[in-house]
């Protein structure tokens, strides 16, 4: 860290009062995660072809040149089956196709009209390799799938905090998880991205990495319950807030770093990934401090015993006329 000038702009101790502004948060939270869940029924999420069936084939110019992908993707979405994707393989003379096939059309045609158009925009011989459909019951099934791995994952996350701390604390992480959860839904909503199999990862990252930042800060506040057992819980709070929050910003900043530059490069198929990743693991900071940590405060926490300081000092107090 010492040969990164951008380190020493960062201060090495904070006094930021974080619960003073948490009732604050708290509404702003409620408010966007009511707007986000009325936005996946109305508009709803745009589907993708893992969940709403559909058909994926590799395309490989047979005499090695590069493919215009352009022109094949116009070709493709002018036969007006719904949305379409294609998107450059490792070679620049093959590129997968990704496309939709209405339910009211039989499922041989439209490959064989998209196997058309492909040649004609093309103009020169293509050989076409694993072609497979997703059929609507399957992809049903896959969308069943991906909502029950994001429920047990954080059923899991409460079950680990609840042991490694306290109920209320395994309260407060679940509380921050479905905040983050359901403010990455309504991002995807709001910007009409394709809700696919790489959202499900995506999605799961973000709560992987909320509750990473969750459980430093509860180790951190745990720790300063211990040894701070008068200090008001407010304070304490604060202070683990604040003892943290360097290590939250670096940690945050270099994993937005990165998932910007494979937003940039990474091309279409991982762009809306890396996008709501960066959201996810922005709000999963934000909601560390003023959505997992206020909860502590307001249900409270077994201070435990006073330190023999402390009793010294409260006989000592009592005894006095």
């Amino acid at each position: 860290m010492r040969g990164w000038p951008l380190i020493k702009l960062l201060p090495q101790k904070t006094n930021l009062h974080f619960v003073k502004h948490a009732r604050l948060a708290g509404v702003f939270s409620v408010v966007l995660c009511i707007a986000a869940i009325v936005s996946c029924f109305y508009p709803g999420l745009n589907m993708g072809i893992d969940f709403r069936g559909g058909a994926v084939m590799d395309v490989t110019r047979s005499d090695g040149q590069a493919l215009d992908l352009g022109a094949v993707r116009g070709a493709v979405s002018e036969l007006g089956i719904g949305d379409v994707g294609v998107q450059g393989v490792d070679s620049p003379a093959s590129a997968l196709i990704r496309f939709q096939v209405p339910e009211n059309q039989e499922q041989t045609v439209i490959v064989q009209r998209v196997q058309g158009a492909v040649n004609e925009a093309v103009g020169s011989p293509v050989t076409y390799s694993g072609v497979s459909v997703v059929g609507s019951k399957v992809s049903g099934e896959l969308f069943t799938s991906g909502l029950l791995a994001l429920g047990v994952a954080i059923g899991l996350m409460f079950l680990y905090i609840w042991f490694r701390f306290e109920p209320q604390f395994g309260f407060g992480a679940v509380v921050g998880l479905l905040h983050d959860v359901i403010l990455t839904f309504g991002l995807i909503v709001l910007f009409r991205m394709e809700f696919s199999l790489n959202m499900v990862a995506a999605v799961l990252t973000v709560i992987g990495y909320s509750m990473n930042d969750t459980v430093v800060v509860f180790d951190r506040l745990r720790e300063n319950l211990r040894k701070y057992k008068t200090m008001p819980l407010r304070d304490v709070i604060d202070l683990s807030l604040n003892e943290t929050l360097s290590r939250t910003i670096i940690t945050g900043v270099t994993a937005v770093m990165v998932l910007a530059a494979l937003a940039v490069f990474g091309g279409e198929a991982l762009f809306g990934f890396s996008i709501a990743l960066m959201f996810g693991i922005i709000i999963g900071t934000y909601s560390s401090i003023y959505v997992g940590a206020p909860i502590i405060l307001l249900w409270g926490v077994k201070r435990g015993e006073l330190t023999e300081d402390a009793k010294a000092i409260k006989l000592g107090a009592a005894s006095r006329p």
